[in-house]
């Protein structure tokens, strides 16, 4: 008695933390580009001067001017990020004169190109009148790299951040897809049986035979790559595994008193189905959809792993292990484990979520 309690303590401590971590990932992943210090598109502003910058690394930057109208909002910079109408270049230093500003760009430690780095721009090509106009706040910015910066000089934690966001959008359209498909399939064969059971259950069965992750790669393929395609493939891929457990809920609830009398009252099978039946598998559903929310997690970082998942510049934890897994036995070894280590987490922290839900649905049951 006593080893069940403690067992059942340490279940929900492990599903309390995989509750915590997923409520940070999801905060992240809706805020990411106003949180992020890189918040341009997919956070994709490459520096190849400061590429494979150690965590906690801070640059300067002279913000340079461009010829570019911007009409995006507050919610459309939240979304899609920021575009600028300016270029950042890396700074070494910069002084200034009563005629100009003179920046040093920064190329590298081990490079020295002091005269060539070295740019003068006149005040009123900056739209400034002298030198006392100058504020650094408007032509000089900073920015600190958490997490390093990755081979192409992009800021790794604001990647991070916006790969949460692809990671827990794809897992939640990927088990809605599977939830729709599977429920409606296996519904109808459950409830009806027959011949309509059998053809049901033969798709089912051929889909079931296949490798999920050869079975998404073809679906890929035929669909093409990107962010809705992705989500698309994996869901067609896991709607079997909802069938299966609709059809068999289907199967013992169909002969049931409210249903006989359901049909007696002349209700329609759709409504009976859906109204009367479907409330009472709920439980069943909400466990099978973290299960397919972990594996639909897993599969993209598998297909981005590959080169068939979400196409560049857009991040995802799978891609970012790509680029930098052959990196694992140098110093930056961390550009791969990072991302790694965050699929794995929050994969364990649906599956403990999965789990004591199971735990919660059997007390229920018995």
């Amino acid at each position: 008695m006593k080893n069940n309690i403690l067992i059942n303590t340490f279940k929900q401590k492990l599903s309390f933390l995989g509750w915590f971590y997923i409520i940070v990932v999801s905060i992240c992943a809706v805020f990411a580009y106003l949180i992020s210090p890189d918040n341009s598109p997919n956070a994709n502003d490459i520096q190849l001067a400061l590429a494979f910058k150690k965590p906690m690394t801070e640059a300067k930057f002279f913000k340079e001017k461009i010829d570019k109208e911007i009409h995006s909002g507050f919610f459309e910079n939240a979304i899609f990020g920021e575009e600028k109408n300016y270029h950042l270049i890396p700074l070494k230093n910069y002084s200034k004169t009563k005629d100009s500003l003179f920046i040093e760009e920064y190329f590298g430690e081990n490079i020295s190109l002091r005269q060539a780095a070295i740019t003068s721009y006149a005040w009123k090509d900056l739209g400034l009148k002298n030198e006392n106009q100058f504020t650094e706040k408007e032509f000089i910015t900073s920015q600190k790299y958490y997490l390093g910066t990755d081979r192409y000089g992009r800021d790794m934690f604001s990647r991070m951040l916006i790969g949460a966001r692809v990671s827990l959008f794809i897992g939640i359209f990927s088990v809605i897809i599977s939830l729709v498909i599977g429920t409606f399939v296996g519904a109808y064969a459950g409830y009806y049986g027959g011949k309509v059971d059998k053809v049901l259950m033969w798709i089912m069965n051929v889909i079931w035979s296949l490798p999920s992750l050869l079975l998404v790669i073809a679906l890929s393929v035929a669909i093409g790559k990107g962010f809705y395609q992705i989500f698309i493939a994996i869901g067609l891929t896991m709607w079997v595994d909802v069938a299966r457990i609709v059809r068999g809920q289907f199967l013992s609830l169909r002969h049931k008193e409210y249903v006989e009398s359901a049909k007696l009252f002349g209700i329609s099978d759709f409504r009976i189905m859906f109204k009367h039946i479907m409330p009472n598998i709920y439980s069943s559903l909400i466990v099978i959809a973290t299960s397919n929310f972990a594996t639909a997690i897993l599969l993209e970082a598998g297909l981005s792993f590959l080169g068939l998942g979400i196409s560049a510049p857009v991040p995802s934890w799978g891609n970012m292990i790509k680029e930098h897994y052959s990196y694992i036995v140098f110093d930056t070894y961390y550009l791969a484990i990072i991302p790694g280590l965050a699929i794995m987490f929050l994969v364990m922290s649906v599956n403990f979520i999965g789990n004591a839900l199971r735990d919660v649905i059997d007390i229920q049951q018995n």
